[in-house]
């Protein structure tokens, strides 16, 4: 039995609910673009981040819509799907919705934001007015779990996340236009609590590996999805739990591997900000998913730096974040 597990995070596909004239290129224009990207990838399993929802009349739940056209006429139109979910009105997300997309059945599938991890208090210093007392440091974006059943009665658990960017969180008062602060000790108070909050998804990402490690120890895990975070950085230590940082050999089992290590350092990047090359979106496989484990490729060929294309670009129809494949075989 061979797989291909891929992620890739499309920025915003679909009209925004309330902003249908944003100033992104149509979704034909993108789907142009988008579609062979998606083909060449040949994947059993997508997983994919930013997804906006679509309402099909006033008040109605939102759909995904835009990403209905997108699949339209490939293979993932007939795949299982696994989506986040509005907790109370029902129906996606109004923004960044993930989105797990797979050849073979799902069985199950889990959504979660503060379930294993409760948002940690917090009392602003730099809020103008100050703050009175500690409010809850919530994150905005949940993760989505699919227990994807495959042939021979084998159980692949997919981790589908976008961890917070580091874009400076909102701290009242503090803020003079949409992306300038009136102070800097404003603007560290909140790319500070930026990086809680992305610590903590990773976080509750890693509590959900080791809950399946525990009803499991030879279980095969992906994660897959944009950590806003580099191979070093809090977050994707924080989920991987390398064995140097736990510093207990005996819990080397529970580790989950970075696939990218195996592809070449001048090839190792999925965004270019600014002429630097940077590695944000990641494939993290278990110890008994790396015994199926037989190569990666980045599609970065034709990847543009997204800090030049926003300057000098209108409506560009691109994703400036480069997809990532891995191809498994099981053994025998």
């Amino acid at each position: 039995m061979k797989i291909r597990i891929a992620t890739f995070n499309l920025e915003n596909l679909g009209a925004k609910p309330g902003h249908p004239k944003e100033a992104r290129a149509s979704l034909e224009d993108r789907c142009a673009v988008l579609r062979p990207q998606l083909e060449r990838l040949d994947a059993d399993i997508l997983c994919l981040q930013e997804i906006n929802g679509q309402a099909p009349a006033k008040g109605a739940p939102l759909e995904l819509a835009a990403l209905d056209t997108l699949l339209d006429g490939t293979p993932y139109a007939d795949f299982t799907r696994a989506a986040t979910e509005h907790e109370g009105r029902g129906g996606a997300l109004d923004v960044h919705n993930l989105v797990i997309l797979s050849r073979h059945p799902i069985a199950g599938r889990r959504q979660l934001r503060h379930q294993l991890v409760p948002p940690p208090e917090y009392r602003s210093v730099t809020a103008d007015p100050p703050g009175e007392s500690a409010a809850p440091v919530r994150w905005e974006r949940p993760l989505l779990c699919a227990d994807i059943a495959l042939p021979g009665g084998r159980t692949l658990h997919v981790v589908n996340l976008h961890l917070r960017s580091p874009l400076a969180a909102f701290i009242p008062g503090q803020k003079a236009a949409p992306f300038a602060w009136k102070s800097v000790a404003g603007w560290a108070e909140g790319f500070f609590l930026a990086a809680v909050k992305r610590a903590g998804q990773a976080l509750e990402a890693r509590l959900l590996i080791d809950e399946i490690f525990d009803k499991d120890e030879a279980a095969l895990i992906a994660v897959c999805g944009d950590c806003n975070a580099e191979a070093r950085e809090t977050a994707t230590r924080l989920i991987a739990g390398d064995e140097e940082d736990t510093g207990n050999g005996a819990l080397a089992a529970r580790a989950l591997h970075m696939l990218e290590r195996g592809i070449s350092e001048d090839l190792r990047y999925t965004v270019i900000h600014n002429g630097r090359k940077v590695m944000l979106d990641h494939l993290l496989v278990s110890q008994g998913l790396m015994g199926w484990y037989r190569g990666a490729e980045i599609h970065n060929e034709a990847l543009g730096d997204e800090l030049v294309a926003y300057a000098n670009l209108s409506a560009s129809p691109e994703s400036y974040h480069a997809p990532i494949v891995a191809s498994f075989e099981a053994p025998g």
